[in-house]
Formats: C-alpha cells, structure tokens, sequence
C-alpha cells in the first residue's frame, strides 16, 4: 500500500487603504517539503521607461523554475510575458538592486513599455516538483518610482566654515528633460562617540553649499534623489565621502 500525498492550499490577502487587496499569496505544497513563495519587490528606476522587479533565489534542495506575467488589472487582454534575467546576469547590472537585497542571489524580470496612471497586476510563480507558490501583487507606475543613487558626489572646502557639495544626477535616469530630479543632502557626525546628522533640501541643482561647519570636525556627506514632482520614494543614498575641516583659516 502506498501512502498517498496530501497536497495543502494557502491563500493569503494582503490589504491596502479601502480595503482593496493588494497582494496576494497562493502556495499549493505537500507534507514533504513546502515550495518556496517568492517575495516581490518592483520599482521604477527611470520612469516611466525602465521598471524591474525581483525575488530572492529559492533555497529549496528542488531546481526551481520561475513563470512571470504582467497584466492590466481592468483590462481583459491576455497577460504579457515579464522579461526574465537570472541572478549573476550581465544584464542585471543595469539599474540598482534594492540595498537591503545586495547580499541575496536576485533573480529579476524587465516590464517595458508600461502605460502611466494605470494599475498593473504582477503574477510571480514558483515550480518545483513538490508543488509551486505565487506572489501576485498590483501596483501603478507612480506609486513605485524610485531612482537609482546620485553619483559623483565631490565635496570641496570654499572658507574655513562652509563647503561645496556637488553631484551628478543617476545615468540610469534618462528622461531628464520631461521628468526633473530633486535632491537630499544627509550629513552626519560624531559629538563624544555619539552620531548626530541633518538632512537638508529638496535642491533642484546638483549642488549646494553648506555653512556654520566645525574646523577640525570630520563630516559624512550622502545624497539621494526624488521625482521633482514627488512621485514614489527618494533613492537609496549614495556612496558616503568624508571630508575633515581644516583647522586652520584657508
């Protein structure tokens, strides 16, 4: 007599304002070994061009394979096929991956040619020869933009007090022209072994000058960068440079 499988379904609804469901996780698995749910992370690194979204590598010990489909929500057009690029691409080097995911293998897939101000359906699933998992999670253009870092960030002394801090806006930003960028200015020190920091702006230009600065006193400059009109969040800030005052008037 041979034991049979039992396979368990688990749905689980994930809720914004209004009570609309947002996202929602489907994992259909057997005693023996659950598959993995892949947890999707999407942004917009120059919108409304260039939008991505990714998950963790399964570490389950079953080769997993990935089906990724995008889809208007109030539409009834057949879903698209998300261009899929595996962890260690070449290709996934194009745009930041979120900082909090740097140390993970991501796999992510490429949503081109969205339309603005319209809702879209994201369907990741999940397959193994134990079962398969889905994340599917909604989501509108405006509502995820989030540029990559500024970069070339250069700081310089102009008096004893005050400096020049100077940036260039992300390459990965390309519309520019249509879609201006705005930025923040994080800059950090110590008193006594305890950090103390300001965070200054918006600027419009890519650089500013900051007064009333210590002599002798080591500060950290990071900046990062924000849809001028607000869209979405700010960027993850960028590479810290150090720069200590000099004591002596220049």
């Amino acid at each position: 007599m041979t034991a049979s499988t039992v396979y368990i379904t688990t749905m689980v609804f994930i809720f914004g304002p209004g009570s609309q469901a947002l996202d929602l996780l489907k994992a259909t698995a057997t005693f023996r070994d659950p598959p993995f749910t892949p947890s999707v992370h999407c942004w917009c690194s120059s919108y409304p061009n260039v939008t991505l979204c990714s998950w963790p590598e399964s570490l389950c010990s079953h080769p997993t394979q990935y089906l990724a489909t995008y889809s208007e929500r109030h539409s009834n057009a057949d879903p698209k096929t998300c261009h899929l690029i595996p962890p260690g691409s070449l290709s996934s080097t194009v745009t930041t991956v979120p900082s909090s995911s740097v140390s993970e293998q991501l796999w992510q897939c490429h949503l081109p040619n969205l339309k603005l101000l319209t809702e879209y359906i994201l369907n990741i699933t999940a397959v193994h020869s134990d079962g398969s998992s889905s994340h599917l999670t909604s989501f509108m253009l405006e509502d995820i933009v989030k540029p990559d870092p500024p970069v070339d960030v250069r700081v310089s002394p102009l008096t004893a007090k005050t400096l020049l801090v100077e940036w260039s806006p992300p390459p990965t930003w390309t519309s520019m022209d249509i879609f201006p960028l705005k930025y923040q200015i994080l800059y950090q020190w110590e008193i006594r072994g305890t950090p103390k920091f300001i965070n200054l702006g918006p600027f419009e230009n890519t650089k500013a000058q900051l007064k009333g600065l210590i002599p002798g006193r080591t500060y950290q400059f990071q900046v990062c960068a924000k849809e001028m009109l607000g869209l979405g969040q700010c960027s993850d800030w960028s590479s810290p440079i150090k720069i200590t005052i000099p004591v002596t008037k220049l």
